[in-house]
């Protein structure tokens, strides 16, 4: 008997190998359902912290602006998009033909009018002598008795002056919606987010990244969850639930359903289990006696499955 339980049992060097090769398979396999999903979402979770922490930057600038209080006293002045004390004006001689830009707001100019000027040298324009220089649309009377006595006209920079001065190339400002526009936020590409004040490219991808995993939003609040105020953004956005994109919890995998944002892997697998034991599901209410499922996982994820 003894004999006959070690024939059967017996294997050879190879077969020993393949034995082992195969068990180290099978582990693999098993382990698989769990690590694979877990890697993939480290990487993709990488990537959306780049992007989170750009729109996150972009968002307080944003904020920043709207709280900005307007109201300045007279003394300050709005330039380059903030205010700043006027400084008081310094009188050195200078010539209109050649002046660069800080000179001649340094000489108590408003900024409006050194734009004025330098626009019309770049055209070609230039001041023969002092007197030209009272032309000056906004220049009053007094301003130009204040001045004259700096004015240094160099006859050699006459014909020189367009040359001396290189038009800054100012940036074409981006076209912004007016208030009261809204915008399908389920349907809005980066391009038009965009066009919504306060949003830049950072906070446009953020918004369609997320809508992506989702499958869409079904509430305005739910921009909080990638740290965006969703009370500011509010009036900009419409919102028509019935183009989310479902789930259907009968045929998606594991792997399908831990992707979404609101399903975690122990839920996504307890999902699958239950279909595989019992048969279709056709609700969640048997899955409220499961630890792995709270109140709140009900009520965020109810909108994105469906039960074909």
């Amino acid at each position: 008997m003894l004999s006959f339980f070690k024939s059967i049992t017996f294997f050879t060097r190879s077969q020993k190998r393949g034995i082992i090769i195969l068990l180290i398979l099978i582990g693999v396999v098993l382990c698989s359902e769990y690590i694979i999903p877990e890697l993939l979402k480290k990487d993709t979770s990488e990537k959306e912290q780049l992007e989170q922490t750009k729109a996150e930057k972009e968002c307080e600038k944003f904020l920043s602006s709207l709280e900005r209080d307007t109201k300045h006293h007279k003394s300050y002045y709005y330039s380059y998009g903030i205010y700043t004390k006027k400084p008081l004006p310094i009188l050195v001689p200078f010539d209109p033909n050649t002046a660069t830009e800080s000179v001649l707001c340094r000489l108590g100019l408003p900024e409006w009018m050194v734009k004025n000027i330098l626009k019309y040298r770049a055209k070609g324009g230039r001041f023969h002598k002092a007197s030209d220089f009272k032309r000056v649309y906004g220049l009053t009377a007094d301003e130009y008795s204040r001045l004259l006595p700096y004015i240094n006209i160099k006859q050699d920079t006459v014909h020189k002056a367009t040359q001396l001065y290189k038009p800054r190339i100012e940036k074409i400002k981006e076209f912004k919606y007016s208030l009261g526009t809204t915008v399908n936020l389920n349907l809005a590409d980066t391009t038009e987010l965009k066009k919504i004040p306060g949003i830049g490219s950072g906070i446009a991808r953020l918004i369609v990244n997320y809508r992506q995993r989702l499958g869409g939003f079904y509430q305005i609040e739910q921009l909080d969850e990638i740290h965006l105020q969703s009370r500011l953004l509010r009036n900009w956005f419409t919102i028509h639930p019935e183009s989310i994109r479902r789930i259907n919890v009968n045929q998606a995998s594991i792997g399908r359903l831990n992707a979404h944002p609101y399903i975690n892997f122990y839920q996504a697998k307890a999902i699958v289990e239950y279909r595989r034991k019992k048969g279709k599901i056709t609700s969640l209410k048997p899955f409220i006696l499961y630890e792995e499922f709270t109140d709140n996982d009900f009520k965020r994820i109810t909108p994105y499955v469906c039960f074909e």
